[in-house]
C-alpha cells in the first residue's frame, strides 16, 4: 500500500508542477520568472528531502518517491523554459535536461532502485506532452532515453528498458502520422527522420550493452525492436525514390549488423541469436519496403523473388536457418504475387494471356523456379538431420511451384513474341518441359537408389508426380486446346520421354533384384 500511495503522490505532485508551469502561464498568474523559479526550487527541495528521508529507517519508499518527483519536476521545468518560454537555446536546454536526467539515473544506480528510475522516466514521458509537443517533445524524450543507457551496463532492469524506449517511439510515430495527414514541409520531415534514426541507434547501443553482459536478456531485444519501428515507418513520408533510398539504407544497416554479428571472423562482436534475428527481421521489413517503393505492380514479384534467391543462397552457403526463413518468406510473397498476375484463368485463356502476360512475368517465373530449387537445396543444407517424410513434402511443394512457374514462363514468352500461335506453342513447350523435368528426376532417383535411398525416394516421388501432372495436362488441356503440328509434337516428345523413363525404371529395379540375388547366393 505504501508503494501505491507513493506512486499516486508522484503523479499528483508532477501534475501540480505542470499546472504551475503551463496553466498558470495561460491564466496569467504570477510572472514567468516566479513560475519557473518556483518549479525549480520546489523540485530541488523534493530531491533534497528524498535523499534525507531515504537514510532513515523505513524511509526508502518515501525517499524514492520524493527524489523521483523532484528529478522529473526539474526536467519538466527545463522543458518549459526551453520550449514554452524560449529562454534557453534548444541545444542548451537539451544539455541541461540531459544533465538532470543523468543525475537522476546516477542516484537510482547508487540506490540500486529500478522503481526510482522508472518513476522519473514515466513521469516525464506522461506529462511532457502537456508542456510541449511537436519536434521538441521528441528531442527531449530522446535525451531522456540516452540518459538511461549507462544503467544497463550494471543492472538488469527490464522495466526501464521499455520505459525509456516506448515514449520516444510513440511520440515519433505520432509525428509521422501527423505528417502523413498534413503533408508538412520537407525540413520537418527530415527532422523526424533524424529523430527516428537517433532512436534506432540508441536502441542498438542499449541492446548491445545489455545482451553482451546478459545473453538471455530478451526484454532488451524487445526494446531494440520497438526502437526500429519509427525508422521503418519513415518511407510513408517520402516520395517513391526518396522512400526507396531511406528503406535501402535502413535495410543495409540492419542486415549488415545482423550478418557481421553472426560471422565467425568477428567473434568479439557476436551477440545472441534473438538479437541478431530481430535485426535481420527489421532489416528484411525495410528491404520489403524498398522493393515495394522502387518497383511497379508487375515488376514487384521480380524484386521479391530476387531477394528470396539471395537469402536462400546465403542460407544454404552459411547454413543459416534465419536466412533460409527470410528467403522463404520473400519467396512466398513473390510467388503469391506472380500467381495473382498469372492465375490459372489467365494461363488457360488466350485473350487474357495476351493482355496480362509478357517478359516481366516470364522473368519472375524463371526466378520462381530458381527459388524453388534453392529453397529445397537450402533445406537439405540447413537441416541435415531432417526427416525423410519432410523431405518428400518439401520436394513435392518445390516441384509444384516449378511446374506452375515453368508454364508461366513458356506461355509468357510465347505471347510476348507476338506470334499468332505463341500461346499454344508456349503450352506445348510447358508440357514437354514438365515431362523432361520428370524424366530427369526419375533418372536421378534411380541413380541414387543404392547409394542414397532417402534422396532417391524424394526424387522418384517428385518425378512420378510430375509425370502424372504432365500426362493430365497433355490429355485434359493440350488435347482440347492445341492443334496441328504443335499438338503432334507435344504427344511425340512426351511419349518418347515416357518410353525412356519406363525402360530405365524397369532396368534399374531388375539390376537391383539381380544384385540382391547375387548377395544372397554369396552368403
Amino acid at each position: 500500500m505504501s508503494r501505491l500511495l507513493a506512486v499516486a503522490g508522484v503523479a499528483v505532485t508532477l501534475t501540480g508542477v505542470v499546472m504551475l508551469l503551463v496553466l498558470a502561464a495561460q491564466a496569467g498568474w504570477f510572472g514567468p520568472v516566479p513560475r519557473v523559479a518556483a518549479g525549480a526550487v520546489f523540485s530541488a527541495a523534493l530531491v533534497a528531502a528524498g535523499i534525507r528521508v531515504s537514510g532513515r529507517a523505513g524511509g526508502r519508499v518515501g525517499g524514492i518517491a520524493l527524489a523521483a518527483t523532484g528529478i522529473a519536476g526539474g526536467y519538466l521545468d527545463v522543458l518549459a523554459v526551453t520550449t514554452l518560454y524560449g529562454w534557453l537555446h534548444p541545444v542548451i536546454g537539451l544539455a541541461v535536461a540531459f544533465g538532470i536526467a543523468a543525475g537522476g539515473v546516477a542516484l537510482a544506480m547508487q540506490w540500486r532502485s529500478q522503481p526510482f528510475a522508472v518513476l522519473v522516466v514515466a513521469g516525464v514521458a506522461a506529462l511532457s506532452p502537456a508542456v510541449t509537443g511537436d519536434l521538441a517533445l521528441i528531442a527531449f524524450l530522446i535525451v531522456l532515453m540516452a540518459a538511461c543507457l549507462p544503467v544497463h551496463r550494471r543492472f538488469d532492469w527490464p522495466v526501464l528498458q521499455i520505459a525509456r524506449t516506448l515514449p520516444a517511439v510513440l511520440a515519433t510515430l505520432w509525428a509521422v502520422g501527423d505528417a502523413v495527414i498534413n503533408d508538412p514541409a520537407a525540413a520537418r520531415v527530415l527532422w523526424i527522420l533524424a529523430g527516428a534514426t537517433a532512436i534506432a541507434l540508441l536502441g542498438a547501443v542499449g541492446v548491445v550493452d545489455s545482451v553482451r553482459r546478459r545473453p538471455k536478456d530478451i526484454v532488451a531485444t524487445v526494446a531494440f525492436a520497438l526502437s526500429t519501428v519509427p525508422l521503418l515507418s519513415m518511407p510513408a513520408l517520402f516520395d517513391r525514390p526518396a522512400a526507396a533510398v531511406v528503406s535501402g539504407i535502413t535495410a543495409a544497416a540492419l542486415l549488415g549488423a545482423a550478418a557481421l554479428t553472426s560471422a565467425t571472423f568477428a567473434a568479439p562482436l557476436r551477440i545472441p541469436l534473438h538479437t541478431r534475428a530481430t535485426a535481420a527481421v527489421a532489416g528484411a521489413l525495410a528491404l520489403l519496403a524498398a522493393c515495394v517503393t522502387v518497383t511497379a505492380d508487375d515488376t514487384l514479384p521480380i524484386a521479391l523473388l530476387a531477394v528470396a534467391a539471395g537469402f536462400l543462397a546465403v542460407g544454404g552457403q552459411a547454413k543459416s536457418l534465419l536466412a533460409a526463413l527470410l528467403g522463404t518468406a520473400f519467396g512466398i510473397l513473390g510467388t503469391g504475387l506472380l500467381v495473382t498476375l498469372a492465375n490459372t484463368e489467365t494461363l488457360a485463356t488466350q485473350r487474357l494471356a495476351v493482355d496480362d502476360l509478357g517478359f516481366t512475368t516470364a522473368i519472375a517465373a524463371v526466378l520462381a523456379v530458381a527459388v524453388a530449387g534453392l529453397g529445397f537445396r537450402c533445406l537439405r543444407t540447413v537441416a541435415p538431420n531432417r526427416d525423410t517424410g519432410a523431405d518428400s513434402v518439401f520436394g513435392v511443394i518445390a516441384a509444384l511451384i516449378a511446374l506452375y512457374a515453368t508454364t508461366v514462363t513458356t506461355v509468357s514468352l510465347g505471347v510476348a513474341t507476338g506470334a499468332e500461335d505463341g500461346f499454344v506453342a508456349g503450352h506445348s513447350a510447358a508440357t514437354i518441359l514438365w515431362m523432361a523435368g520428370a524424366t530427369a528426376a526419375l533418372f536421378s532417383g534411380l541413380r541414387l537408389l543404392t547409394s542414397a535411398p532417402s534422396a532417391a525416394k524424394v526424387a522418384l516421388v517428385s518425378g512420378l508426380l510430375v509425370t502424372a501432372a504432365a500426362l493430365a495436362k497433355l490429355f485434359l488441356f493440350d488435347l482440347a486446346t492445341l492443334d496441328g503440328l504443335v499438338r503432334v509434337l507435344a504427344f511425340l516428345v512426351v511419349g518418347v520421354l515416357l518410353l525412356l523413363a519406363g525402360t530405365r525404371y524397369a532396368r534399374a529395379f531388375a539390376d537391383a533384384a539381380a544384385e540382391r540375388q547375387e548377395n544372397s547366393a554369396a552368403e
